[in-house]
């Protein structure tokens, strides 16, 4: 049995915003039931030229169900500017992490999100026509798909192609091209890049970093400090300084100024950027 998170049975379980938007401002398809997994992506734009609303029907397993609801959560509210910038990681992220024999479910959501903001821009949603030739006939993946992945995650082995993208996880003939492939990525790679540590590369936009910071303090911070019948709440985010408040027993305590460094901003500097400093609202 895989090893879920709380919060990817809770989408699995709870899926958000199923279904189709019918005059959607954008409309993404990935996938096919042959291969086991499926996604319709729809999304609306209001009046402010942001995402109000987004809808998803996918056939899949459970984290391609909590990926998919997990997607439309995170992209709305955003500029179509800023949900491009949403990468597969930040899906998994969200979700509390998959496991890695499932992030294939992350980029499914990933590459319905760029189809249907390919949709709304009236440009070709026929990702194929431009992904290059096809190396995996049981999946229909494309050597552009998995360079693009493996660039992107880090990924150093022929197994974890398969966990990203299913390449590979058929008959197996494609596995000699496979390995060509990462050769070549590898040998192209920048002597800086190093493994993936579980946070995106690129600049988050400020209220992808609320929304992250709001999940890691809810996730792993506030249970912690409940325990001692404490609390914290987040007051403000300006740039990369967090403003919080303790509450309960961690309002007074002695060592309140040891709880925001090795605890809170030890936390969301792991889990969302390490330019983050936590300050107590005076």
């Amino acid at each position: 049995m895989w090893d879920y998170s709380e919060k990817v049975m809770d989408h699995f379980r709870h899926p958000r915003n199923v279904g189709v938007i019918e005059d959607a401002s954008g409309v993404g398809e990935v996938g096919s039931l042959a291969c086991g997994d499926a996604l319709k992506l729809t999304f609306k734009l209001g009046n402010d030229d942001r995402i109000a609303d987004a809808k998803f029907q996918t056939f899949g397993c459970a984290s391609a169900i909590a990926s998919s609801s997990a997607l439309t959560e995170m992209i709305k509210g955003m500029t179509v500017a800023e949900a491009e910038r949403v990468t597969n990681q930040d899906i998994a992220e969200f979700l509390g992490g998959l496991p890695e024999q499932k992030m294939h479910c992350s980029v499914m959501g990933r590459e319905a999100l760029e189809q249907a903001i390919a949709n709304y821009r009236g440009e070709s949603p026929d990702k194929k026509m431009l992904a290059g030739e096809v190396i995996c006939n049981c999946f229909g993946i494309t050597e552009d798909e998995v360079r693009r992945a493996i660039r992107e995650n880090c990924l150093t082995t022929i197994e974890q192609i398969t966990h990203y993208t299913k390449a590979g996880g058929g008959c197996r003939q494609c596995h000699p091209q496979l390995a060509q492939i990462l050769k070549s990525e590898q040998a192209n790679a920048s002597p800086a890049t190093g493994p993936v540590t579980g946070q995106s590369s690129k600049r988050l936009t400020n209220l992808q970093k609320i929304r992250r910071i709001e999940e890691v303090m809810e996730r792993d911070i506030r249970p912690q400090l409940r325990k001692d019948g404490g609390d914290i709440e987040l007051v403000d985010v300006d740039g990369n300084r967090v403003l919080v408040a303790l509450r309960g027993m961690c309002a007074n305590c002695q060592v309140a100024p040891f709880t925001l460094k090795d605890v809170v901003e030890a936390r969301l500097r792991e889990y969302v950027t390490d330019e983050l400093v936590v300050e107590e609202q005076s």
